[in-house]
């Protein structure tokens, strides 16, 4: 095997990495707030993050303020995606919330047609049909029951795909580093999480499990940190400079089977074969618009097609 081959094989273990990670993620997040509230949580998941990040703020002195600006929305999106996201995960099972946050991959060309005004091609239409076929079969099908939870990964779904579009505006008309935006990013979510914590219940702050009572808990947080945050940002970032972008879709395509799937095994949930039926058809969907969108983006401008920005902690 050439050196070539190894580094693309390296690249697509990389990739299968950061899909079983971004999958489990949904069921750790979900074991760790058996210990601790959600506002909680996120503001010592991304406050963690923001200080081992915060060495790439240093490329912010040089920034611009409309820059600034744009990376500071980008993490007030953030911000609402994970309210929404962990809220959800909260209420609706595990395998649900995996399979529909996937929708965000239909959703960005519709969101990217109504703020860049690039007009989706008819692969992307059948992509978003497919992927709702996918959600009703998911919420029951003729027995249709969206829960607040499902509803709360919907939202958290269509504001990944606006913050997508926006971080991509951010990063074309600035030279910010992403691991500055990230650190950014991070800081913005867990300020915010806080801020709303001490609103809603001042005299309630809970405090923080001890390592050596609840170790369970201390474990999800390392995991969700290093691995769906550290870790899985630079992986995708090393490994899409390698791996064909046909490759990387496939690959990542299967992060919902992998957290639908770890429901099953860490939370014991149930699924029933409709609601695999709907999720398979979600993720479908998902590389079916992520892989043919990218070809024709490559055709058009004549250059590599850039994957889609990662979501800090994706989860």
């Amino acid at each position: 095997m050439s050196k070539q081959e190894r580094l693309v094989l390296l690249s697509d273990l990389m990739l299968l990495a950061v899909a079983v990670v971004w999958g489990t993620s949904y069921g750790i997040v979900k074991s760790a707030l058996a210990f601790y509230p959600v506002l909680g949580l996120l503001a010592l998941r991304f406050g963690i993050t923001f200080v081992l990040l915060s060495p790439a703020l240093r490329a912010l002195r040089h920034a611009d303020a409309r820059a600034l600006r744009g990376v500071l929305g980008a993490g007030v999106l953030l911000l609402g995606i994970f309210l929404s996201e962990t809220f959800g995960v909260l209420l609706t099972p595990a395998s649900n919330a995996a399979f529909l946050i996937s929708l965000c991959v239909v959703l960005t060309p519709l969101v990217e047609w109504a703020m860049l005004k690039r007009s989706p091609s008819h692969i992307e239409w059948a992509a978003v049909a497919l992927s709702l076929l996918g959600a009703w079969l998911l919420a029951g099908g003729a027995a249709f029951a969206l829960t607040s939870g499902d509803a709360l990964i919907l939202l958290a779904a269509l504001l990944r795909a606006v913050t997508v579009c926006v971080t991509k505006r951010v990063m074309q008309t600035s030279a910010l580093p992403p691991l500055s935006v990230t650190a950014v990013q991070s800081g913005v979510v867990a300020l915010g999480s806080a801020a709303l914590a001490l609103a809603i219940a001042p005299h309630h702050w809970p405090r923080v499990p001890s390592f050596a009572a609840h170790p369970v808990f201390w474990g999800s947080m390392f995991y969700l940190v290093v691995a769906c945050t550290l870790f899985a940002f630079f992986a995708q970032n090393y490994a899409v400079k390698r791996s064909s972008p046909t490759r990387v879709a496939l690959l990542m395509g299967s992060e919902p089977a992998f957290g639908a799937l770890f429901a099953c095994l860490w939370l014991g949930e149930r699924i029933s074969a409709m609601a695999w039926a709907g999720g398979g058809l979600i993720v479908v969907a998902s590389m079916l618009a992520t892989v043919r969108w990218r070809k024709r983006v490559a055709v058009q401008t004549g250059t590599d097609p850039v994957p889609p920005i990662a979501m800090p902690g994706q989860s």
